[in-house]
C-alpha cells in the first residue's frame, strides 16, 4: 500500500539511521487469506514493509492473489484507523513489495519490486535474463522497480544452488567491498546480502560491516535470522533493513507469530 506523496524507493532508502524490519511472506506456504492475516500481525508488531515471494516455482496467479489480499486488508485497516482518533492510519501505509524468484512471479497489485541482479551468479539468466523477461510486464503494470544488487553469502541454501552463485564466505571482506562498490557504480540503490531461506547461519557480521563502508547504498540483510540476538547482530553491523521469513512460516499460531516478530523489532530498534 503506497505511502501518500512518496515513492517506495524514497521510503526504503530514507532510513534515518535506524534499522527497520521486513516480513517476507512466501505465497507458496499458505493461502492468500492466511497471508493477509500474517501481514497484518506483522505490521501491528512493527514490521515496516512486506515482501511477497521466495519460492522459485510459484505461479503468478498465486503471487497476485496474495498481494491483492494483503493490499485489501491494509486498505480496510487504514480506513478503520482513519475513523478512530486514537489510531494511526499511517501505520498501514507501508509497501507490499515483490521479492520474486523470477519473471513468472509478478503481480500488478504490488507497490514495487526488488529489481535484482544476482551479482555473484555464474548464469546469465540471473544476471540479466529474468530481468529482460519481466521488465515489459512491470512497465505495463506500473510496478515501481527498486534497483537492487543481490549477493548470496554462505551457506547460501536453495537460492545459492538455483542461482548458481559463487558464495561469499565470511572472510571475503574485500570481495564484498568490491561488489558493493560495483553495485553503487551500476546505479543500484539497494544491496541485499542473503544467506539463504532457512539457512543454518546468518550473513556474517564482518561482511555487513565491510559493505556498510560503501556510501550511497541501502543495506538489506536476510537469511538465517531466527532470533532477536541474530537480528541485533545484523543491525549493529550496519544493516538498514532486516528480513525474516522462516520464523513467520514456522509459527504455530498467531500469538506465537506476534511474539516472534515483536521480539525481532524490539531488538533492532
Amino acid at each position: 500500500m503506497r505511502r501518500p506523496n512518496s515513492t517506495t524507493l524514497e521510503y526504503v532508502t530514507s532510513t534515518n539511521g535506524r534499522t527497520r524490519h521486513i516480513t517476507l511472506i512466501d505465497p507458496a506456504k499458505q493461502d492468500a487469506h492466511t497471508a493477509a492475516n500474517r501481514a497484518m500481525i506483522a505490521v501491528e508488531c512493527g514490521s515496516s514493509m512486506i515482501f511477497v515471494g521466495g519460492s522459485t516455482d510459484t505461479p503468478d496467479e498465486v503471487v497476485h492473489a496474495t498481494c491483492k489480499a494483503i493490499q485489501e486488508a491494509f486498505e480496510l485497516r487504514a480506513f478503520a484507523s482513519s475513523q478512530d482518533p486514537e489510531s494511526d492510519e499511517d501505520q498501514w501505509h507501508i509497501p507490499v513489495v515483490l521479492f520474486p524468484g523470477g519473471a513468472h512471479a509478478l503481480s500488478p497489485a504490488a507497490d514495487a519490486i526488488t529489481f535484482m541482479m544476482l551479482m555473484n551468479s555464474n548464469t546469465r539468466r540471473f544476471l540479466i535474463g529474468e530481468q529482460i523477461r519481466g521488465a515489459p510486464y512491470l512497465e505495463k503494470f506500473g510496478v515501481e522497480p527498486l534497483p537492487t544488487g543481490y549477493l548470496v553469502c554462505a551457506p547460501g541454501g536453495r537460492v545459492g544452488e538455483v542461482g548458481d552463485a559463487e558464495l561469499i564466505q565470511p572472510d571475503d571482506t574485500e570481495l564484498v567491498h568490491a561488489y558493493a562498490l560495483t553495485a553503487r557504480m551500476f546505479g543500484f540503490k539497494l544491496l541485499y546480502l542473503e544467506a539463504g531461506s532457512g539457512a543454518e547461519s546468518q550473513v556474517h557480521p564482518t561482511l555487513i560491516e565491510k559493505a556498510r563502508t560503501v556510501a550511497g547504498l541501502t543495506l538489506v540483510v536476510g537469511g538465517g535470522i531466527r532470533s532477536s540476538e541474530q537480528a541485533a547482530l545484523a543491525a549493529d553491523a550496519g544493516a538498514d533493513w532486516i528480513v525474516t521469513g522462516t520464523l513467520t512460516e514456522d509459527a504455530n499460531d498467531l500469538d506465537e507469530l506476534r511474539q516472534r516478530i515483536r521480539s525481532i523489532v524490539e531488538a533492532i530498534q
